[in-house]
C-alpha cells in the first residue's frame, strides 16, 4: 500500500529534527556589552580570558557575544541595559557612574592609598563576598554579580616638573572623582571639574590647567602625557577603581546548575591570572612612557604617607556617611567600617 505523500512529507520533517545535532541546538549565546573599546588590558582580559574560559567550562554550551566601544549602550547607560535584558544579557558596570543605584560601592575610591596586583584583586573578590550590603545592591537591580575587574593607580600628569606631591598646591588639577577633588583640596590643590575632551588638552597647553590627577592607564591610552609630560606615580597610590561584570539575573535564573558552575569556574580560574598581568602591563605602560622622553618619578613610600595624611581622607569619608545617612542609607557607617578594616587586614 502506498504512503499518502503527506505523510510521508511529515514524516520527513520529524526525522530530520529527531537527527538534528545536539550540540546546536544546545548553545547559548550570551550578549555582552561594553563602553571601552577592545585592547586596553581590562577589556583584552575580559575577552581572550574571561569569556574563553566560560566557553571552555561550559564545553562550548556557553558562547558570549560581545560588543565593545558603546555599540550597545553607553557607560551611563550600561546597568539599565543589562537590568532590563533586552539588549544585552551582561555588561560591565562603573559604580562611579551609577552612585544613585550603587551608592556604597562609592567607597571604594574613598581611600588615597590601597594595595596593588594580586592583593587588590583579593581585596575586591574579600569585599564583594563578605559584605552583604555590597551584593544587595546588584539584588536590587535584577542583576548578579559573575566577575570583578579592575584597574590601575593614580598617577599625577603635569604640565610643569614636580619635584613632590607638596608642589600642586595653587595650581589646578582635573579629577572626575568626587573623593579625589575633595583629596586636591584637602591638600592644597584647586580641584577642576572638566568633561573630557580637547578642551582638557586645550586648558592645558593654555595653563589654564595644571595637571590631571587619573588613573595611570588612562592618561597612557589617551595621550595626556604629550601635553602633561611630568608624571609622579605610585603603585600604592590608590585608585579604587572596580569593573563589576554582572548577569541580568532572569537571564542567570534560567540557566542550568551546570553552567552556573562553568562561569564560576571561568572566574576563579581568571582571577588567578589577573593580577600577574597587571603587574606586567602596567611595568609595560612605564617603559614606553619613559621611552616617549616622559618624566616619571616613583614616590617614596613616607612620600606615599604624607599624601595619605594631607588628603584628610578620613574626614571626607566620616562627612560621605553623613550626607548618605540623610538621604536614607543606612548601611553607609557600617559598610565603610567594614570595607576599612578589610583594607587594613590587605595592607598588613
Amino acid at each position: 500500500m502506498q504512503r499518502n505523500p503527506l505523510a510521508r512529507k511529515a514524516w520527513a520533517i520529524i526525522l530530520s529534527t529527531l537527527l538534528m545535532p545536539v550540540t546546536a541546538s544546545a548553545v547559548q549565546i550570551l550578549k555582552y556589552t561594553d563602553h571601552e573599546p577592545l585592547g586596553g588590558m581590562r577589556t583584552t582580559f575580559i575577552n581572550d580570558v574571561f569569556f574563553a574560559q566560560i566557553e571552555k567550562e561550559s564545553h562550548g554550551r556557553l558562547k558570549v557575544e560581545a560588543h565593545w566601544n558603546s555599540e550597545l549602550s553607553r557607560s551611563y547607560d550600561a546597568l539599565g541595559v543589562v537590568k532590563e535584558g533586552k539588549v544585552a544579557d551582561m555588561a560591565v558596570v562603573v559604580p562611579e557612574y551609577t552612585p544613585k543605584e550603587f551608592p556604597l560601592q562609592q567607597i571604594f575610591k574613598s581611600f588615597p592609598v590601597g594595595p596593588t596586583g594580586d592583593k587588590q584583586v583579593e581585596f575586591f573578590r574579600k569585599a564583594y563576598a563578605t559584605i552583604p550590603a555590597l551584593q544587595d545592591e546588584f539584588t536590587r537591580q535584577n542583576v548578579v554579580n559573575i566577575f570583578l575587574a579592575t584597574g590601575y593607580p593614580v598617577a599625577f600628569f603635569s604640565t610643569q616638573p614636580l619635584n613632590k606631591l607638596d608642589d600642586i598646591k595653587g595650581t589646578k588639577w582635573r579629577s572626575t572623582s568626587f573623593w579625589h577633588q575633595d583629596f586636591l583640596k584637602n591638600s592644597g590643590a584647586i580641584p577642576v571639574s572638566m568633561p573630557w575632551g580637547d578642551g582638557i588638552y586645550d586648558a592645558l597647553k593654555a595653563g589654564r590647567l595644571d595637571g590631571l590627577m587619573v588613573n595611570v592607564d588612562s592618561g597612557y591610552e589617551l595621550n595626556v602625557h604629550k601635553t602633561a609630560p611630568n608624571v609622579l606615580i605610585s603603585k600604592d597610590l590608590w585608585l579604587g577603581h572596580v569593573y563589576p561584570l554582572v548577569m541580568n539575573k532572569n537571564t542567570w535564573d534560567k540557566l542550568p546548575d551546570e553552567d552556573k558552575q562553568a562561569i564560576r569556574r571561568a572566574a576563579e580560574k581568571s582571577w588567578a591570572t589577573l593580577g600577574p598581568v597587571m603587574e606586567t602591563s602596567f611595568a609595560g605602560m612605564m617603559k614606553e612612557l619613559r621611552s616617549n622622553g616622559v618624566n616619571i618619578r616613583e614616590l617614596k613610600p613616607d612620600e606615599v604617607q604624607h599624601w595619605e595624611t594631607s588628603t584628610r581622607y578620613q574626614e571626607v569619608q566620616n562627612k560621605w556617611v553623613q550626607d548618605q545617612e540623610s538621604q536614607g542609607v543606612k548601611q553607609a557607617g557600617p559598610t565603610l567600617e567594614k570595607v576599612t578594616a578589610l583594607m587594613k587586614q590587605t595592607m598588613n
